[in-house]
């Protein structure tokens, strides 16, 4: 899908739209120089286009998903005078010059820096992000586990790479790449992703998502998730674990609780379960969900299974009702493909490994925005959902400070206009 260079205002300017603030406070240059230098690809020499000027590029990219190429970089090139070299080098770049440049770039550093630099973020402070529990003195951090798609440039190259959905009427209009992430609750940032073919399924992309789980989250899943394998995966993490079964599921009772539950255990085969050997102990809730337009006949049955087995530390009438809540990780997906990437907009990359730089500059741009939303609402002691997702991102686009530490001539930090300790202005 072309992008047209009137995607901004005339007129416009960076210090209207591109908040390099905001992108260099949440991924500071040294960082961003030590993880060019791992992957072994800063530049060897001066460029119109380094790579580190390159990260920040991306992450643009990921803001302006409906803008050209050239135009988000004439944007970007009116709030880089810190470069330290004429600006017309860099305004006479082509389209060429660029893609170029990102496939020096490649996929691997932003992919590092998402890894390294984006995680949970959630205060005690923060509301709605944990569940607490009075009565022990506990809480747990919640977080979803949930897959989802995005649609790439229709090319020879992403096809074959990514695969097409199947269709009734031949194939389907475009290759998709399926990716997998776990999201804080409260914050709804994707803390850990995992990429691949459309033909890869969720489960295998969840296993590599698993390992960023931590004692002390309560990890929410749908049913399409539980199995043996990816139920002891996650639990040795350490977190607690609440995920939907399907009803026809075997759960065995083995006793019962106050509270309606029962205790029970997962097996790896109905042989392992008739000699009880190698189970898992969880606990059961079984409820339906009754409406004025559902007779109780009618009622869907839910069941769902936790690893917390205490009921005073977690009663089954408060985890069914967090289930449900689970669907903040719905909210997050269509931030990043609806709200930030645009309706209908089409990832712009045409060779598969610079459909995966765009997809983790497109996290990493999410992030930031997210940080920043998270900022305003501890600032303003509101829960982040009542802090517009849209406006925030317009925000990011126009507030931008000097940009001084950002340059050719070494790494360097600059603060985020929206840290505590400055009085930037909320979203």
């Amino acid at each position: 899908m072309a992008r047209t260079v009137a995607g901004l205002p005339e007129g416009s300017r960076l210090s209207d739209f591109i908040t390099l603030g905001v992108l260099a406070g949440t991924f500071p240059a040294r960082k961003i120089h030590e993880v060019l230098r791992e992957t072994g690809r800063e530049s060897e020499r001066q460029r119109r286009l380094p790579a580190h000027v390159m990260v920040y590029y991306v992450i643009a990219l990921a803001l302006y998903m409906e803008v050209s190429y050239g135009e988000v970089l004439r944007c970007l090139v009116e709030g880089l005078q810190w470069l330290g070299r004429p600006v017309k080098h860099l305004r006479q770049t082509s389209r060429v010059g660029i893609s170029k440049a990102r496939t020096r770039l490649g996929f691997e550093p932003m992919q590092r820096l998402y890894d390294e630099l984006v995680h949970p973020i959630a205060t005690e402070r923060t509301r709605g992000a944990f569940y607490h529990c009075a009565a022990q003195d506990r809480s747990w951090r919640l977080v979803s586990l949930d897959g989802s798609t995005l649609d790439i440039p229709d090319e020879e190259a992403n096809a074959a790479a990514f695969g097409r959905p199947p269709s009734s009427r031949g194939q389907s209009a475009y290759p998709k790449l399926r990716f997998v992430s776990l999201a804080e609750w409260g914050t709804h940032v994707l803390f850990a992703s995992s990429e691949g073919a459309y033909r890869e399924g969720e489960i295998e992309l969840a296993s590599k998502v698993l390992p960023k789980l931590r004692p002390g989250m309560l990890c929410m899943a749908d049913r399409y998730f539980f199995g043996y394998p990816l139920w002891r995966e996650a639990s040795a993490t350490a977190s607690d674990l609440l995920w939907r079964v399907r009803n026809n599921i075997v759960l065995p009772r083995l006793g019962a609780f106050t509270d309606g539950s029962y205790l029970s255990a997962i097996y790896a085969s109905p042989t392992e379960r008739r000699r009880e050997q190698s189970g898992i102990a969880v606990r059961v809730i079984e409820y339906t969900l009754e409406s004025k337009e559902t007779s109780q006949r009618n009622a869907t049955i839910y069941r769902v299974i936790t690893s917390i087995l205490d009921p005073d530390a977690a009663p089954a009438r408060d985890l069914a009702a967090l289930y449900h809540e689970r669907w903040e990780i719905e909210s997050a997906f269509d931030e990043l493909k609806t709200h930030l990437r645009g309706r209908r907009v089409v990832l712009r990359s045409k060779t598969p490994d610079l459909v995966l730089q765009e997809f983790y500059g497109l996290l990493l741009a999410h992030y930031a925005v997210r940080a920043l939303m998270h900022e305003a609402a501890l600032a303003a002691d509101i829960d982040p959902d009542n802090v517009s997702f849209v406006h925030s991102v317009r925000v990011v686009r126009r507030k931008i400070q000097t940009a001084r530490g950002l340059g050719g001539s070494g790494p360097g930090d600059l603060a985020s206009p929206f840290s505590p300790s400055t009085n930037g202005p909320s979203a």
